[in-house]
């Protein structure tokens, strides 16, 4: 009887053999594209999905700031005595996506005779920061708006904050790394005296 010795070689067959077989396996190729692929994907949908949003809360502002203008633009909030305070409040209750109205928004007003005395103000000053609005909140909107039948710009300045909370995609254009969104109207109010 003959004993049957290991061949030392065996184990560097199985081994190559094994080597071989995981190679030309491609069951998991499709995972393995995929989590190449996965993270660009969905940093683009969830860029899609924020820039979205910005254009959602850049229209409810537009929204708010339009049929609060007109409260001004008919002479309703001249003649209710209406503050500064209460319009930034029309405004954020006329606008379709939750504003908040605390030191979040500001309001700038102008009145001129003609639309050349009407010179746009920033929103956004030197340092990135929001520039002051008009008045003070217990000012009423009159005392900026003036008499009946003038030219008046309202802008409304709003700091989102969305951006500042979601730093992968840079959409922040203030100091903070919130965003600033803009809204404005300008019209000639009516002979409502």
């Amino acid at each position: 009887m003959q004993k049957n010795i290991a061949n030392p070689g065996i184990p560097a067959i199985r081994s190559r053999s094994l080597l071989r077989r995981w190679c030309s396996d491609t069951g998991g190729a499709s995972a393995i594209e995929f989590a190449f692929t996965a993270l660009p994907f969905l940093l683009f949908i969830f860029g899609i999905m924020m820039t979205g949003l910005q254009f959602f809360t850049m229209n409810s502002l537009e929204h708010g700031v339009e049929s609060a203008a007109r409260l001004v633009r008919t002479g309703q909030a001249q003649n209710s005595n209406m503050t500064v305070a209460q319009f930034k409040q029309s405004i954020c209750q006329n606008a379709s996506a939750p504003i908040a109205c605390d030191s979040h928004l500001s309001v700038h007003i102008q009145q001129g005779a003609q639309w050349s005395d009407i010179t746009p103000e920033a929103c956004l000053k030197n340092d990135g920061t929001m520039a002051n609005g008009t008045g003070a909140n217990g000012d009423t909107v009159s005392t900026y708006t003036g008499a009946a039948s003038v030219v008046v710009l309202v802008t409304a300045c709003y700091q989102w904050d969305l951006p500042k909370n979601v730093p992968i995609i840079p959409l922040g254009n203030m100091a903070n790394g919130a965003r600033l969104l803009q809204a404005a109207t300008t019209f000639r109010s009516e002979p409502f005296n």
